[in-house]
């Protein structure tokens, strides 16, 4: 169905990948087994405990796996692996920028020093060509 119309892509479903945003599973990915009521849903995934989690500390993701309502943690680990959520998720822009962000905080001082020379040294080289170009024309 084309989003034409539809103000919302993602809903919260059973078999909806979540990106956990809050708590100590911070940054770890979900699935949706079943919806507890307007503000709680029952998750489960690779690395957490199957709990419940308040919609305000998950944001959807477009991944949906086929699973069924409460599935068991066998099914669950069978479809995600089969959906290859992992391996789809590294691909998406959101994780690359969170990998970068995990990346850049974990550089000392003197590596950001060394960043920002670079960052200095290849704006003055294109400020050079441009005024070159512009010169040329």
């Amino acid at each position: 169905m084309p989003r034409e119309g539809r103000p919302f892509a993602k809903f919260v479903e059973i078999g909806r990948v979540a990106f956990i945003n809050y708590g100590e599973n911070l940054g770890k990915l979900c699935v949706i087994l079943d919806v507890i009521d307007n503000n709680r849903a029952w998750v489960d995934g690779p690395g957490i405990a199957r709990q419940q989690l308040n919609f305000k500390r998950v944001t959807l993701t477009k991944f949906v796996i086929k699973i069924t309502r409460g599935a068991r943690e066998k099914n669950v680990k069978k479809a995600w692996e089969e959906a290859k959520v992992e391996e789809n998720w590294a691909k998406t822009a959101w994780a690359q920028r969170l990998e970068r962000q995990k990346q850049r905080s974990a550089l000392n001082d003197f590596e950001r020093f060394q960043i920002m020379t670079s960052r200095k040294k290849r704006s003055a080289l294109v400020k050079k060509n441009i005024k070159a170009l512009k010169a040329k024309a």
